[in-house]
């Protein structure tokens, strides 16, 4: 799999574009967290913008990547990753436009353009959605050669739409504060802006629906980094098959973790305050891991096997 991160003269290049846009955005930002000393529901102004860029240029370069995989090139998907720059740009004009202006983009509905501005934004996460859903039926209808890649590329993909979905409860008609032209929240149990952990701001006081979002969503790169790692330093010892089931491992309790740090902040708890009910969630969780990772490691075929075969 390793073999495939020299392709990049087959990278995606409206995304490579992108990711670089984003990469100069993010030391912009990061500087304006430094110099601008505005601050906004609690944290400096600028530190939105440099989470976001930074996240989007991760997500930019690993889609690219994956469309390198495919063993040739499909327009449905290249249009599809067009179309998630398109939103991607979008997404950030409004955030950094916010920004200048010196107010919040999301659940903003404190006037007619701060509402009009967070419903397109709303309309511009629905249609990257679908794009990364196009993306991912392509690369699940095409082959890619190594199998253990191969189910981290699909599972990375599907668990990054679970990402997504979970941040639905932050819009919903029951988590809106009783604060009039502000229609969601990030907290569960406390207001946003609260005490929160250094850089990414969960809130430390209450339950936080972010966790959830940024954990499916670096299943992208999670899954295949962890594929990665399996190949060089397991690749000897462990057949194809083997190192492909516990990539299925791998990928089903990071779908689990996912909703549970979900479940742990709609009950409104902090993530590192968690209550019984959820460290005995989570103790199983570890244990069924280790379990099902354990049994795929013990009927593994013998290298001799794996060579017949």
């Amino acid at each position: 799999m390793t073999t495939y991160l020299s392709r990049r003269a087959h990278w995606h290049r409206p995304l490579m574009v992108f990711v670089s846009a984003m990469a100069i955005l993010a030391v912009v930002s990061a500087v304006g967290v430094v110099a601008d000393p505005r601050q906004l529901t609690g944290v400096p102004i600028w530190l939105k913008p440099f989470k976001f860029s930074v996240s989007l240029a991760l997500y930019g370069a690993t889609l690219a990547w994956m469309l390198s995989l495919l063993p040739r090139r499909n327009r449905v998907a290249e249009w599809a990753g067009t179309v998630v720059v398109a939103m991607g740009v979008a997404e950030m004009a409004i955030i950094v436009g916010q920004v200048l202006r010196g107010t919040t983009s999301h659940f903003n509905e404190t006037s007619p353009l701060n509402a009009a501005l967070w419903q397109l934004m709303g309309i511009v996460i629905m249609v990257l959605f679908a794009a990364h859903l196009v993306i991912g039926v392509v690369l699940l209808r095409r082959p890619i050669p190594d199998l253990a890649g191969r189910y981290a590329v699909r599972l990375g993909l599907g668990l990054t739409l679970l990402g997504m979905l979970v941040a639905l409860p932050m819009v919903l008609p029951g988590q809106a504060p009783a604060v009039e032209g502000i229609a969601g929240a990030h907290s569960v149990g406390v207001a946003d802006g609260g005490p929160g952990l250094p850089l990414v701001g969960w809130s430390t006081t209450g339950g936080d629906l972010r966790i959830g979002h940024f954990v499916g969503m670096h299943a992208l790169q999670v899954l295949p980094i962890l594929a990665i790692l399996l190949n060089r330093f397991f690749g000897g010892r462990l057949d194809l098959h083997t190192r492909a089931r516990l990539l299925v491992v791998a990928g089903g309790a990071y779908g689990a973790l996912t909703i549970l740090v979900t479940w742990q902040a709609l009950r409104g708890q902090p993530l590192l305050r968690p209550d019984a009910l959820t460290l005995a969630a989570a103790a199983a969780l570890v244990v069924a891991t280790a379990t099902a990772a354990g049994a795929v490691v013990a009927r593994r075929r013998r290298p001799e096997m794996a060579l017949a075969a």
